[in-house]
């Protein structure tokens, strides 16, 4: 790809904003459920399962769309692409606000999970178009920083707003405001035009024609290594912060509906200082010859001592070891970056795409299993706490077999480390 020089350093900020704000609601509406699902479950009489997989909906909906996505991207650009996904996450905010059982519910999830899945993807596409390299890693930061302050948004706020205007206003507003955001996006962001990917945007680098398929992905030995940590203590961690978190705090820990929303959002508050202090140590970390496979080996251990903490600490476990949890789990958010730098430029997408399937493909798993687990606990005559507990527990075991697979496999990535 060449740099677009067309594009000033005003225009390239009007840009990265108007995708912020998207980016911004979409990390809104798939955590909003957290806070939800007490008012759900009372008004519609949802059971855990049902909550784990409404959660889930959304989640189901993101990952069938990311192979599909890359090439998408790649033929049509960011702006036609992203503007056809966010109508769809209208119709689902507008069907949610509408839905008066389960299954409207569930479907609206799916509808907003479609929606919304182009909302990162999209914007890191034109960003290695339109920006040189060094100027990429910022913006692709500031992307992240931006969803995690959507997170944030979707705890406490929310909870502020619910007695004033209910859960089915909240829902039209969010679909008013990605409307508002697919208008900026149609008016700041320029079209693609397919005759400029050329070449690569660092110079001297071999074209970027990407192959067919998803074949030689799937059969990396790289690539294989990281899906199971990928799936479950990845997947596990949002599935966590987006869903479990809140539940765990009123029915175990015995929070009121205004104290877990509290919580989630020290939870995502704490997770947003954390991914901006990953950005600012990993340069650091890689100049001193720590790859992504041994700070995943020594880190993630420390996630998975915090969950054996929490289900030894039960109703004693409350937010603050939730957040340790989420925060002491990021440390697997840098497989994703080691997986695409596993392959040759042109398949990285597609490497990035099969991943992120991989990792949301998880989290609906996870969600909608974790809630199983309870309600089948409980109907084995297990109190509200240990339930909750035996389900995490059945988590920690797969977790724990996932490290133990990542160990047992050699790593095949010489290019680490990651360097700008």
């Amino acid at each position: 790809m060449v740099l677009n020089t067309a594009l000033n350093r005003g225009r390239l900020i009007a840009i990265f904003l108007a995708f912020a704000f998207a980016y911004f609601f979409s990390a809104l509406i798939r955590a909003v459920t957290a806070t939800l699902s007490p008012v759900l479950t009372q008004e519609l009489g949802l059971q855990a399962r049902d909550l784990g997989l409404l959660a889930g909906g959304y989640f189901l909906g993101f990952s069938v769309t990311q192979l599909p996505l890359g090439t998408w991207l790649d033929r049509h650009g960011p702006r036609k692409v992203i503007l056809c996904f966010l109508s769809i996450a209208v119709l689902g905010c507008v069907a949610f606000s509408m839905a008066t059982s389960f299954t409207g519910l569930m479907a609206a999830r799916v509808l907003c999970g479609v929606g919304v899945s182009a909302c990162l993807m999209a914007p890191l596409t034109g960003f290695r178009r339109w920006m040189a390299p060094q100027t990429q890693l910022r913006a692709n930061s500031w992307m992240l920083m931006t969803g995690s302050f959507g997170m944030v948004a979707s705890t406490l706020p929310v909870q502020w707003l619910l007695p004033q205007i209910g859960w089915r206003p909240l829902f039209w507003g969010l679909a008013v405001l990605t409307a508002l955001g697919m208008a900026l996006i149609a008016w700041l962001v320029p079209h693609w035009r397919s005759a400029q990917v050329t070449s690569s945007v660092v110079e001297g680098a071999e074209p970027l024609v990407a192959p067919k398929g998803y074949a030689e992905v799937w059969a990396h030995p790289y690539f294989r290594r990281m899906s199971p940590i990928g799936f479950f203590s990845y997947g596990g961690m949002v599935a966590v912060q987006t869903l479990w978190a809140g539940p765990w705090m009123v029915r175990v820990a015995g929070y009121s509906a205004a104290e877990a929303a509290t919580g989630l959002f020290a939870i995502n508050l704490c997770m947003l200082c954390t991914f901006w202090s990953w950005g600012m140590l990993t340069p650091w970390l890689f100049s001193r010859g720590l790859s992504v496979d041994r700070i995943i080996t020594f880190g993630l251990p420390v996630s998975l001592l915090t969950l054996s903490g929490i289900l030894w600490l039960g109703e004693h476990a409350g937010a603050a070891a939730w957040a340790l949890f989420c925060v002491t789990s990021t440390v697997i958010s840098l497989a994703q970056p080691a997986v695409a730098m596993a392959f040759a430029p042109a398949l990285a997408g597609r490497a990035l795409s099969a991943y992120n399937l991989v990792v949301f493909a998880g989290v609906f798993v996870l969600q909608w299993g974790i809630g199983l687990g309870v309600d089948l606990f409980s109907s084995l005559g297990l109190s509200a706490v240990d339930a909750f507990r035996a389900a995490m527990g059945v988590f920690l075991a797969l977790s724990v077999l996932s490290y133990a697979y990542f160990l047992a496999l050699k790593s095949h990535n010489a290019r680490q480390p990651i360097s700008p």
